[in-house]
């Protein structure tokens, strides 16, 4: 069964309109539209909310329409299968390069130039988008975010919402312009890569999104640690004298804890323990 013609004909039950749809699910009349006259492939299931909110205001179950659509995107890209879209990147490969630390644009530029659609180009594409994604997923249902985004790209809530959810829907090689204006270029305010071990760092906008850099690392590195774990520390946590009453956040603490050379002993963990506790050992934090 169609989805499009399982919604039209609940509308038409219920004497519903597109816009009556499009003001429940929070998203543009013409986004519903575009949806119900199959010139926009449903998105998927597991990256949008709209399934479920296009139920709870047609009286059918969110989980029918998802597995509608789920049905329909399986016949759609298995149609097209053989003859895959090719990457549209102009407006996308011009923001990528604009983010990059300056001292690294013109480096990164020649790359792309040489490589178009290279695995160095691909690479930064598809890590910006995951990192922007991941924030997508999570603010989705925050009305105030969502709207302070849409001020900051000159479009109204209802826009910015199926912006996302286009958004959370596409992929490297079908990212576009409009994604781009709307959604990354906000988001993102830099990125670098050490071009000789691929760890990247990328910063976002601190007024969207705040907290630290993200940073990635692509260099295969030998354990610096055995990865049995420390015999010392086993040793302490069965000696109940020793850890008895430990925290699970101090064990957790104590098994970050790295050497080199010789190993440490039960004894050793049991005083870094009492250090840890040790309020003289630490400064007040700032407030």
């Amino acid at each position: 069964m169609d989805i499009c013609l399982v919604i039209k004909a609940r509308l038409g039950e219920l004497g519903f309109e597109q816009k009556d749809l499009a003001a429940a699910a929070e998203v543009t009349e013409s986004y519903v539209s575009q949806l119900l006259t199959r010139k926009k492939l449903p998105p998927a299931p597991d990256r949008t909310d709209i399934y479920e909110k296009m139920g709870k205001f047609l009286n059918l179950s969110g989980g029918k329409l998802a597995e509608l659509a789920d049905a329909q995107r399986r016949e759609e890209l298995n149609r097209g299968f053989e003859d895959p879209p090719a990457p549209l990147f102009a407006e996308v490969r011009e923001l990528i390069l604009r983010k990059c630390a300056p001292e690294r644009q013109e480096q990164v530029r020649a790359i792309f130039e040489k490589q178009p659609f290279g695995e160095l180009e691909r690479l930064v594409t598809l890590k910006l988008l995951d990192v922007i994604k991941r924030v997508a997923r999570e603010e989705l249902e925050s009305e105030k975010w969502l709207r302070a985004v849409a001020r900051l790209s000159g479009r109204s809530y209802e826009q910015m919402r199926v912006i996302i959810l286009d958004f959370l829907d596409t992929d490297v090689f079908h990212v576009s312009g409009e994604n781009c204006v709307s959604f990354l270029d906000p988001l993102i305010e830099s990125w670098d890569m050490d071009l000789s071990t691929f760890s990247m760092e990328i910063v976002l906008n601190q007024r969207l999104v705040p907290g630290h850099p993200k940073k990635f690392e692509f260099a295969e590195r030998e354990p610096d640690h055995p990865l049995e774990g420390e015999p010392g520390l086993a040793e302490f946590l069965q000696d109940a004298t020793l850890s008895g009453n430990a925290t699970r956040d101090e064990i957790e603490f104590l098994r970050r804890l790295r050497f080199q050379g010789k190993r440490p002993t039960p004894l050793y963990y049991y005083r870094e323990l009492q250090n840890l506790r040790d309020p003289l050992h630490f400064r007040a934090g700032e407030r």
